[in-house]
């Protein structure tokens, strides 16, 4: 274990962090999973976006953390992985029970369903729909708007840099500073339009993936492996449940994160001080 390891922070340090993590993406979509690895690989999702969420309150302006489009667009990839490792989990093994699929989905599923599967599933489709109609759907429009109107004062902060350095309230070092900070901000801000696009449509996949997943399940137990409809519906509720949920709880933390990061107006104090 100690020599994987090794290998691993050899590779990063390589500069092959980001490649390696989108080969195991991919690996992920091909190969199935234990129910093991589902488990390390969720937790790591869940603590990501928690990581994530943190820098961005911390951070005292948008360009602290310019790396944060790409960001959201490996953490969609990652979700969308996991979410078609867990589906074929779910599908192959859920008839052998609910923990087929790893403890933290029917830990996830346990817990929200609380013994009422209609309850949950309710409970389930209002976190879905709070995370795309308000959360993803406010910041992507803040995030088109800002890069919009970023991108109209553009012209009119380069004269003002021009005016300041012809006026010499400012010398050539601290004008290329200037330029760069304000094409830094026209760049991130076009990131950021673009990266909203990638959570909506992770949130629609969401849905479509409880919807795959239940009436999937259903058919499967019920006319493959004999089960009775209660056990049916038992087992791959519960699973469907926990599935989505281990997605939708670092997507809605990623898309506030995004919300957040693209609302902010002071550009002096981070909001951890606010």
């Amino acid at each position: 274990m100690s020599s994987t390891l090794n290998s691993l922070n050899y590779w990063m340090r390589q500069g092959f962090g980001t490649p390696l993590m989108l080969i195991i993406m991919l690996s992920m979509m091909m190969l199935p999973l234990p129910p093991f690895l589902l488990d390390i690989f969720f937790t790591f999702n869940i603590a990501l976006s928690l990581v994530v969420l943190l820098a961005v309150i911390y951070s005292e302006r948008p360009l602290d953390f310019a790396v944060f489009p790409t960001v959201i667009l490996l953490a969609t990839l990652l979700r969308l992985a996991l979410n078609v490792a867990s589906t074929r989990v779910v599908l192959l093994n859920g008839h052998n029970g609910t923990h087929a699929a790893g403890q933290v989905i029917e830990s996830f599923g346990e817990v929200v369903i609380g013994g009422n599967y209609t309850v949950g599933l309710v409970v389930f489709i209002i976190l879905v729909v709070i995370n795309f109609v308000v959360v993803t759907k406010g910041a992507g429009r803040v995030s088109e708007v800002s890069a919009r109107f970023t991108l109209d004062a553009l012209p009119g902060k380069q004269m003002a840099i021009d005016a300041d350095l012809n006026a010499g309230l400012i010398n050539q070092e601290q004008a290329i500073k200037r330029r760069t900070d304000v094409a830094q901000e026209a760049d991130f801000y076009g990131s950021m339009d673009g990266a909203s696009k990638f959570v909506r449509g992770d949130a629609i996949a969401g849905i479509l993936v409880l919807v795959i997943n239940i009436v999937g399940g259903l058919i499967i137990g019920i006319m493959q492996h004999g089960m009775s409809l209660s056990d049916a519906l038992h087992n791959y509720i519960l699973l469907t449940i926990g599935d989505g949920l281990v997605a939708q709880v670092p997507s809605l933390v990623l898309s506030t994160a995004a919300a957040i990061i693209v609302t902010r107006v002071s550009s002096a104090q981070n909001m951890g001080q606010a």
